[in-house]
C-alpha cells in the first residue's frame, strides 16, 4: 500500500512506462485496437485537450477558439475528401457517442430499430434494455435483430425480410436499420435492402466502427454510395487515429445531426484527439489505400496460417474474411476466456469471443466459444503476410501444442524487436510505443 502522494504520482509513471516497455514486446491482435503515428501522439498532447469548444466552429459558446476552428474545419475537409461525404460531424468523442447522436436525430424513444445481435456481430450500442445496451437503456429504442446466416458470417436478407413483414403486420415497423457492428468481416447488404427499407420509411445507418479506415482506403464498401443515410465511426481501429468518433451523412440531414450532437450528446468533444484525428486523416489520404489493402492481405493470409495449423477459422469457403478480422472457433482447445488469458502469457494480446451460437448453448461473454484476431495494428508495424505464418505457428505453439508460454515469449520478444516503428505515416523517428517524457 503506497503512503503519500508522491508515491501514488510516481506509481502512476511507473505502470505507464511498464505498458509502453511491454507493448514494445507483444504481438497485438486485438481487431478494435491500432497504434497511432507519432504526429497523431504529438497532436493529442497539446493545450487543445485543456480548451473548450461547445458549438459548431465559427459558432462556438466559448472564445479562444481561433485555431481550434480552424483544424476542426481542416478535419472535416479531410474526412470529406477520404469519405466523399457532403456532411461531416467530427464532434462525437467515440462510436458510441456517434450511434448515439444519429439515434436522436432519427428516432424517438419507443421506436423500432433493426441490428445485428451481439452474438451475432452487432455492438453494445445497439444492444436492448435489458442488456444495458445503449440503443434501448439510454434512448428507449426497442430493438429487433437482424438475421445472421452463420455460416456466411453475413446478414441474412430473406430471413431478415421475412422477420421485418412479421414486425410491420403488428405495428412495429422499424424507424432505423443499423448495418455494420463489432464483427464485419464481409461487406454487408446495404444495397441489396437500402430500397426495402427506404420503402418503409426507415433510416439507413451503417456502423463503421470497424472498417472505416478499409473504407477510407477504397477496399472494402462504400455504404453512403450504396444508399446508406448516415454512417457512424471510430477513428481507432482500421482508421488508424486517436480514440474519437465521427458521422458522415447528406447535406440535407446536416442540421439534425448537428443539433443532437451538440447540445444532445455532447458538450466539449476532446479537442486534442479532433487534431489527432486530422492528422490520421492526412496520413490515410496520402498512404491509405495500401495500408488498407495490406491489411485485408494480411488478415486473409493470417486465417489461412492458422487454418493450415488445425485452426476453426469461420467462412473459410469465402476466405476467411474480406476485412481486417477474423473469428475463431476455439472450442475444441477451450474457451475463449482460457484461450485469450493462455496467450497473453506468451504476449500475444487478442480477445475472447462471443460465436453466433454461443448463447443457444448456454456459453457465456467471459467464456465464449470464439476469439477475434485483428490485423490494423501489426499491419501499421510494417508486418507482412510471411509475418502472419509466423504468428500462426506461435499461437499454434501456446494452443496446440502446450508448450510453455514462457519460452514462447522469449521468441515473440525477439521476433518483435524487427518491428518498432509505425508505417503508412510522413515521420518514423520515434518508435511506435517508445515513452515520451515531458515532465
Amino acid at each position: 500500500m503506497l503512503s503519500s502522494a508522491k508515491e501514488y504520482y510516481e506509481g502512476v509513471f511507473q505502470l505507464l512506462k511498464k505498458h509502453h516497455a511491454w507493448f514494445r514486446c507483444v504481438i497485438p491482435l486485438i481487431a478494435s485496437e491500432n497504434v497511432p503515428s507519432p504526429a497523431v501522439r504529438e497532436a493529442i498532447i497539446t493545450d487543445f485537450g485543456n480548451r473548450y469548444a461547445e458549438g459548431w466552429p465559427g459558432r462556438r459558446v466559448y472564445a479562444g477558439c481561433t485555431y481550434i476552428d480552424q483544424v476542426e474545419l481542416l478535419c472535416i475537409e479531410l474526412a470529406k475528401k477520404l469519405f466523399n461525404a457532403e456532411f461531416v460531424d467530427v464532434r462525437p468523442i467515440s462510436g458510441v457517442v456517434a450511434n448515439l447522436a444519429v439515434y436522436t436525430a432519427f428516432a424517438e424513444p419507443g421506436d423500432y430499430m433493426l441490428a445485428l445481435s451481439i452474438p451475432s456481430g452487432g455492438h453494445i450500442s445497439m444492444g436492448k434494455k435489458k442488456l444495458g445496451g445503449t440503443a434501448g437503456a439510454v434512448h428507449g429504442l426497442n430493438v429487433e435483430y437482424l438475421a445472421l446466416n452463420h455460416q456466411e458470417l453475413n446478414v441474412d436478407v430473406d430471413e431478415t425480410i421475412r422477420i421485418v413483414e412479421e414486425l410491420v403486420k403488428t405495428g412495429k415497423t422499424p424507424k432505423l436499420v443499423m448495418f455494420g457492428g463489432s464483427v464485419l468481416p464481409f461487406p454487408h447488404p446495404v444495397k441489396e435492402m437500402e430500397g426495402y427499407f427506404h420503402n418503409l420509411g426507415a433510416t439507413v445507418v451503417y456502423d463503421a466502427a470497424h472498417v472505416a479506415g478499409l473504407i477510407a482506403g477504397g477496399t472494402f464498401q462504400d455504404p453512403l454510395r450504396e444508399g446508406a443515410d448516415v454512417v457512424t465511426l471510430s477513428t481507432h481501429k482500421t482508421l488508424p487515429g486517436p480514440q474519437h468518433g465521427m458521422i458522415l451523412s447528406l447535406e440535407k440531414h446536416a442540421e439534425r445531426i448537428k443539433r443532437a450532437t451538440f447540445p444532445g450528446v455532447v458538450s466539449n468533444h476532446h479537442l486534442q484527439n479532433v487534431a489527432g484525428v486530422a492528422v490520421a486523416l492526412a496520413e490515410m489520404l496520402e498512404f491509405g489505400r495500401k495500408y488498407a489493402k495490406q491489411v485485408i492481405r494480411n488478415a486473409k493470409a493470417l486465417g489461412q496460417a492458422l487454418y493450415e495449423r488445425g485452426f476453426k477459422v469461420l467462412a473459410e469457403h469465402k476466405g476467411f474474411t474480406e476485412s481486417h478480422v477474423l473469428l475463431i472457433d476455439i472450442t475444441e482447445y477451450g474457451d475463449g476466456g482460457k484461450i485469450e488469458k493462455e496467450l497473453e502469457k506468451a504476449n500475444i494480446i487478442i480477445n475472447r469471443n462471443l460465436l453466433p451460437w454461443d448463447i443457444r448453448e448456454g456459453r457465456h461473454y467471459m467464456n465464449p466459444g470464439g476469439i477475434r484476431l485483428g490485423t490494423s495494428e501489426t499491419t501499421r508495424l510494417g508486418m507482412k503476410e510471411k509475418q502472419m505464418e509466423e504468428i500462426a505457428e506461435f499461437i499454434k505453439r501456446v494452443i496446440v501444442d502446450k508448450e510453455s508460454t514462457e519460452k514462447v515469449k522469449e521468441d515473440v520478444v525477439e521476433f518483435r524487436k524487427n518491428f518498432q516503428k509505425v508505417h503508412f505515416c510522413f515521420e518514423k523517428l520515434r518508435d511506435a510505443y517508445e515513452y515520451i517524457e515531458i515532465k
